[in-house]
């Protein structure tokens, strides 16, 4: 019954942003899903066709979003089996004129579905913990739970989005059949109020437009968030996106045990 309910919502998003979302069978598609990764990070950004044809033909979720025969949106996942059977979301690219108009959020739905068909009820990925849009739409919009900080995860990648900045990431979890996504999904996400906290770490409006107007300023910000996201993040860590920023919940057995030290 949940998978039915997951492939309903799917169909939802999918017609509320105007799109077919299709999985990938063919090196045509394949092709396609390396055009729309390119489109947004630049050219030879991501597994080549051939390799996307083998992992989609193996049963991993690689899905493109289409509207009268155009490609707006690719997801490509696999997977994983490290602490649990689940599925790792490596690469999700919608064209910035289209990030407001719930093609991503079809794509993720689609993923879901699939994963949640097929016995898995985890999704993983890594995002920039800077950019603001990306975390309101990870932990608000889809309910998942930071779980890890990854300092410099992929080295310096160089390409058109990222440039030669460091790839800090925070790793989230997805349980996709938990309450607090199921909520979020339903649009009843938990939001802290603001007012009862500050943020531990605030983030700016727009972290890639200050990354391309004001490169020094950029990296000053990297090395100082990297710094209170290694020292905030412990094993039992709650993080909770506040809209402008973060602030961080430690387990108290995890606190006393550093008070002990």
């Amino acid at each position: 019954m949940a998978d039915r309910a997951a492939r309903v919502l799917a169909e939802r998003a999918a017609a509320v942003a105007s799109v077919e979302i299709v999985s990938v069978s063919s090196p045509e598609d394949a092709a396609e899903t390396v055009g729309m990764f390119s489109s947004v990070w630049g050219k030879g950004r991501g597994a080549d066709p051939s390799t996307l044809q083998a992992i989609a033909h193996a049963g991993n979720p690689v899905l493109l979003a289409r509207r009268d025969g155009d490609v707006l949106g690719a997801l490509f996942s696999f997977i994983g089996w490290d602490d649990g059977l689940h599925v790792h979301s490596h690469m999700t690219a919608v064209g910035p004129v289209l990030r407001s108009a719930g093609v991503g959020f079809a794509l993720k739905l689609a993923q879901r579905a699939e994963c949640l068909e097929n016995g898995i009820t985890e999704v993983r990925w890594t995002y920039d913990p800077l950019i603001r849009r990306n975390a309101r739409f990870n932990l608000w919009k889809l309910g998942a739970v930071v779980s890890a900080f990854r300092p410099d995860f992929y080295g310096v990648l160089d390409d058109a989005v990222n440039g030669t900045d460091r790839s800090d990431r925070f790793e989230v979890s997805w349980r996709l059949d938990a309450p607090g996504a199921i909520d979020a999904l339903a649009g009843r996400p938990t939001r802290p109020m603001r007012s009862t906290r500050p943020d531990d770490v605030a983030l700016p409006e727009d972290f890639e437009a200050v990354r391309r107007d004001d490169p020094a300023t950029a990296a000053a910000l990297r090395e100082s968030s990297r710094d209170l996201f290694a020292r905030s993040i412990r094993v039992g860590t709650t993080v909770r996106f506040t809209g402008t920023g973060y602030v961080f919940d430690r387990a108290e057995a995890a606190t006393h045990q550093e008070e002990t030290r």
